[in-house]
């Protein structure tokens, strides 16, 4: 490969170097997203456990108060926040990625209108342990189908990717 290729994400660029993978921040999204994850996820998971805990609490006085239908709503939000929690706890919000600790790169696409496509990057991280990286490409509003066809076609040369 002579030169990088890049192809646009939700927030930035990601660049697809010889060596490593860097993604790039950019725009106002890129800027949001800097505040709110900074290098790590813990922020915003942090955030999310005091939203559950919320909401568990607005579930307990709702169904004190004997309002169960909205105890079980407020219940059901802070359980789902859970999940995401735990589910969320192997990823990696790193701008940088080593192709040599790269382990696995999938697709998933995108469910029209409510998901965007993305690439989850499994690879290992500074202490020994298998972290996954989403890149999330851009929606349909942003050329989203134009984007990703580009993003997958750079993977695939690449051979990051298998499953395209």
């Amino acid at each position: 490969m002579d030169r990088e290729k890049v192809f646009r994400t939700k927030t930035g660029f990601c660049h697809i170097l010889p060596d490593k993978i860097v993604l790039t921040r950019d725009g106002f999204v890129g800027e949001i997203a800097k505040i709110t994850n900074g290098k790590g996820i813990s922020r915003i998971l942090i955030i999310y456990s005091f939203i559950s805990i919320g909401f568990f609490y607005y579930a307990f006085t709702t169904y004190k108060s004997g309002q169960i239908f909205l105890a079980l709503i407020f219940g059901l939000l802070g359980g789902y926040l859970i999940f995401g929690i735990l589910t969320s706890l192997n990823n990696s919000a790193t701008p940088i990625i080593m192709r040599d600790k790269i382990k696995d790169v999938k697709y998933k696409k995108a469910i029209s209108g409510i998901t965007r496509s993305r690439f989850e990057v499994y690879f290992e991280n500074e202490d020994r342990k298998i972290k996954k990286r989403l890149i999330i490409l851009p929606g349909t509003l942003d050329n989203g189908k134009i984007e990703t066809d580009k993003a997958l076609e750079i993977m695939s040369e690449e051979n990051l990717i298998k499953n395209s």
